[in-house]
């Protein structure tokens, strides 16, 4: 045959071969294969609600120049993904994005997209609105916006998610793994952030999953199987596939170059068996995705049918498509026993001198108003539901959504942007102005109503005072001219009867108070201090736009009481009688010119100062018999900004410490001592931009310090983070607890860990924990108790101290991602100062053993504070037409002191959701650690409820 011939045929036969090569079938149907190393292939995208842009520019894709993500298209893609093949499969978290997408799609395919769910091609992991961080969020946060994911795919798809999927956030706390996984009926937890000490232990140990016991009260009843990754929450090198992304693709088209199946199964096949090497049983997890991946799911898919198909024809490993669900069925399918874990997580540092307890503290404005919404909310749904819930009126569904996203892991934790911090603060203003004109309506309903399961239109117009914070009550500054008087209605959350003290800003010097009875009570006019004055003028106008149209000159402080789930109301007049009830204070300034000692407090608590000092010195309390020397005082640390050897910055995430500097008062022994029959306060002036107040009430024995701090100097080129410090004699042996998320307290040791031997680098930021109720401290005779307004780090670095850090501000990131810089500021007219931080914490000290009971009360009592709400009258025009008290429980019932009302909503669909908690852990109180009942008939007086009228709450 001649050349021509040979090559004529060659040329058939090259033909033949490409259009029989042209398609390949994948055989993407492998399931699980017993005796083979089984790789889990597990499609999944991690959307943040929100981070370096708003969760609706990352839903729609605006804002691109920021970064190219459109979660929108990811869920497009990943759907016809899903439809292209029967075999696919992909988990999907954030509701908050998806509720989005599903209510602008067609009937149609949202009908094929509930046919995925059945199938389990997608499935719903984690399920709620975001991913909430675990450190920085109050429990009832977690609890809520879990809840809200939750009931849109139960009731859209009558599906309930069986895993937790925590992967990013930065450490993972103890009432995650009990009350937010298994007692939420989670089979299993997983996630990727654990302290790069622990980590490497694990997978020398192979105990990178375990069983974790997060509650001690509850223990093996309330366990969850626990997967920590063994590198990050993406796929192992060399097998990403977005459509940027580096790693190499199959290509198995034999007529191109390249062609590389076998070289990459063996990628394949090492990864995995590396991956087995740190693993128990033959069943391993890839997490095949990360941040905002499959917006082209294509790219992803196309790779893993051909991995799934070309790995199982080698034999030597199995790969599938699979979710985590279906992995934790094949490792409870192995009866493999697994080493158990205690307590929790924290803290996290992904390297050395890199630890994430700077979050901590981390925007604590933004913190504060995110549990002033929280407890706001609580009270908010109690009063729809006790009105009865409108479906045309205002309602608390917008307050609800804001608070759900606020929790996200780089939102409450505030390490987000600037424009999306603002986002975050806008959703939660704009929710609370609904739920503020439902509570409004629901008081005045209420207070008219003369049956209890009746209320009409309310006539009565109500007002409240958000920014009662800043020294502004608008409804409270208003003239009390002849005739006139104002009403306010002050509603108690809690499910006990509660006395509380009252400050509200008023302008009148003749003031008047008469009780729900008409009795008069004693009050007391506090002259409101300069500082404050210059903040609230300065605050309103930057937030508001304009400066307050008058100036209050005092503080009205009055002991007011409410019913449990009820009101009382209060009358102020100017009428003032000979023989008034309303004291103006005294007040007294030293100015430290000898060694004399003052004395404030005027029941059982009493605290002394050094008057030449300037300083308190002891503590006293006449029922307990305590006495305690005691100082307290502010430092800061400067933030390490970095080097060309080491480039790790403090910032928004990361505590680490360059230097610890004492302040010193600036006025050295100058005090402002106020006194009055129902409280005292000592006024400090600690420099310029430090100033506190600390205050003893009538009938407490707890001090309150109030603080101002800021704005926080830079202009010298360092960054600071600013820590108040208590200090005592106790012998604490290194030992304190810290509470997790609002619930159980957790016992820590300095320079210690449960788990392994700490190699210490960062003596100071590796011995930060997240404090959202408190800590406290312990020696063999006394307990001493701090409890916090909002989300805070603290510690104890020394023996006999506890330290609370309150502000920060830097020059500096600290290359974690968010990349922009942790400093906040307020403009007015375009001129911009740093921000200032007022809040409070709250300190005690008792006999060993006896504390838990005050931790737990007024824990309860901060988060949930009366709610005010404000009217004023002519004559009696108000008081002679409302109820002047109301609750509604039964009024010879209270909850037991153990017991706390954790939700009382009316939902949608007109049921009622009441949850309940138990205040107590296993022998945390000698009489308050014990079973309680609930009578629910007295709990919903008047109201119809099912068959059983008991519920009993056991002890956790």
């Amino acid at each position: 045959m001649s050349m021509i011939g040979v090559l004529f045929l060659i040329f058939l036969a090259i033909n033949c071969f490409i259009s029989q090569s042209a398609y390949i079938a994948y055989n993407t149907s492998q399931g699980i294969v017993s005796g083979k190393l089984n790789v889990h292939l597990v499609p999944h995208t991690h959307d943040d609600v929100g981070w370096l842009k708003t969760v609706d520019q990352y839903y729609v894709g605006a804002n691109n120049s920021i970064r190219g993500a459109c979660v929108q298209n990811v869920l497009d893609s990943m759907i016809s993904a899903l439809l292209a093949d029967k075999n696919r499969k992909f988990i999907y978290v954030e509701q908050a994005f998806f509720q989005r997408w599903w209510k602008q799609q067609s009937e149609t395919l949202q009908g094929l997209v509930k046919q995925l769910v059945k199938s389990g091609q997608l499935e719903f992991i984690n399920g709620g609105m975001c991913m909430h961080d675990e450190a920085t969020p109050h429990y009832i946060d977690m609890i809520d916006q879990t809840t809200l994911g939750h009931r849109f795919i139960k009731q859209e798809f009558d599906q309930v998610p069986r895993v937790g999927w925590q992967i990013d956030p930065f450490g993972h706390s103890a009432v995650q793994a009990y009350l937010l996984g298994a007692e939420l009926g989670f089979d299993s937890l997983f996630f990727a952030r654990i302290d790069y000490q622990d980590r490497k232990r694990r997978k020398d140990d192979k105990t990178l999953e375990v069983i974790w016991r997060g509650s001690k009260s509850l223990g093996s009843t309330s366990q969850i199987f626990t997967g920590v990754f063994p590198r990050h929450y993406d796929p192992p090198d060399g097998f990403t596939f977005e459509i940027n992304d580096v790693s190499e693709p199959i290509q198995d088209d034999i007529t191109l170059f390249d062609y590389n199946v076998q070289e990459r199964v063996d990628d394949f096949v090492a990864a995995a068996l590396a991956q087995a090497n740190v693993t128990r049983t033959n069943h391993i997890m890839w997490a095949m995705g990360t941040d905002f991946r499959y917006q082209y799911a294509n790219t992803w898919f196309r790779q893993m049918d051909k991995f799934i198909h070309y790995v199982n024809k080698d034999g030597r490993v199995n790969a599938l498509y699979s979710t985590p669900s279906i992995y934790t069925d094949a490792k409870y399918a192995t009866n493999e026993s697994w080493p158990v874990k205690d307590d929790d997580f924290f803290p996290y540092a992904d390297k050395e001198n890199t630890y994430w307890t700077g979050y901590f503290s981390s925007r604590p404005a933004f913190k504060g108003y995110v549990r002033m919404m929280s407890g706001y909310y609580l009270a908010a749904r109690q009063l729809e539901f006790f009105k009865g819930r409108s479906k045309s009126g205002p309602n608390t569904d917008a307050l609800a959504d804001a608070l759900a996203i606020a929790q996200h892991h780089d939102a409450v934790t505030g390490t987000q942007r600037q424009h999306v911090a603002s986002d975050y603060a806008k959703r939660l203003a704009m929710g609370y102005v609904e739920a503020e004109e439902l509570v409004a309506s629901s008081l005045a309903c209420l207070a008219e109503s003369t049956s209890k399961t009746e209320c009409g239109n309310p006539m009565g117009k109500l007002k409240q005072c958000p920014l009662l914070n800043v020294s502004y009550c608008p409804p409270s500054e208003m003239t009390l001219s002849s005739g006139k008087s104002m009403v306010v209605l002050v509603y108690n959350s809690l499910g006990w009867k509660r006395e509380d003290v009252i400050r509200i800003p008023v302008i009148n010097e003749s003031i008047t108070i008469h009780d729900s009875s008409g009795k008069e009570i004693e009050s007391q006019l506090i002259p409101i201090a300069n500082a404050s004055l210059k903040l609230r003028n300065y605050y309103i106008q930057a937030y508001l736009g304009k400066s307050p149209s008058v100036t209050p000159k005092y503080w009205l402080a009055f002991m007011a009481s409410a019913p449990p789930l009820g009101f009382s109301t209060y009358v102020l007049s100017n009428v003032k009688n000979p023989g008034s009830l309303t004291t103006l204070s005294t007040i007294y300034t030293s100015l430290g010119s000898d060694n004399d000692t003052l004395e404030v407090g005027q029941g059982n608590l009493k605290l002394t100062y050094a008057v030449d000092k300037g300083k308190l010195t002891h503590y006293t309390n006449s029922r307990n018999l305590v006495n305690a020397d005691i100082k307290q005082s502010y430092v800061f640390y400067s933030a390490y900004a970095g080097s060309d050897v080491d480039p790790q910055a403090s910032g928004a995430y990361i505590f680490r410490p360059n230097g610890t500097y004492p302040i010193k008062t600036e006025q050295q022994g100058l005090l402002t001592v106020i006194r009055g029959p129902v409280l005292d306060e000592v006024h400090e002036q600690i420099n310029t931009w430090i100033s506190q107040i600390t205050r003893i009430y009538k009938g407490k024995e707890h001090v309150e310090v109030e603080f101002m701090v800021g704005p926080i100097p830079i202009d010298d080129g360092i960054g600071k983070e600013l820590a108040s410090q208590i200090t005592t004699a106790m012998e604490t042996n290194k030992t304190f607890y810290t509470d997790s998320n609002g619930r159980d307290f957790i016992k820590r040791i300095r320079d210690y860990r449960t788990d392994w031997e700490l190699q210490v680098n960062q003596p100071v930021a590796g011995n930060y924990y997240p404090v959202n109720l408190g800590l406290y401290m312990e020696d063999e005779k006394r307990e001493f108790s701090v409890l916090v307004d909002r989300s805070v780090g603290g510690s104890s670095l020394e023996d006999g101290q506890i330290e609370l850090m309150l502000h920060r501000r830097f020059l500096h990131d600290d290359t974690k991602g968010v990349g922009e810089v942790l400093n906040e500021t307020v403009c007015v007219s375009e001129e911009c100062t740093g921000l200032t931080i007022q809040g409070k914490f709250y300190f005690r000290i008792d006999p060993l053993g006896e504390g838990a009971k005050w931790r737990r009360t007024v824990g309860q009592e901060i988060y949930s504070p009366f709610l005010l709400a404000f009217t004023e009258q002519d004559g009696d025009n108000w008081t002679g037409s409302h109820v002047p008290t109301y609750s509604f429980m039964d009024p010879s019932y209270s909850l037991p002191d153990n017991v706390a009302v954790v939700t009382l909503q009316e939902l949608e669909d007109g049921k009622v959701l009441l949850r309940l908690a138990h205040l107590y852990e296993t022998g945390e109180d000698k009489d308050l650690s014990v079973v309680a009942s609930v009578e629910l008939r007295k709990l919903f007086h008047g109201k119809k409820q099912g068959d059983g009228d008991e519920l009993v709450s056991k002890s956790r």
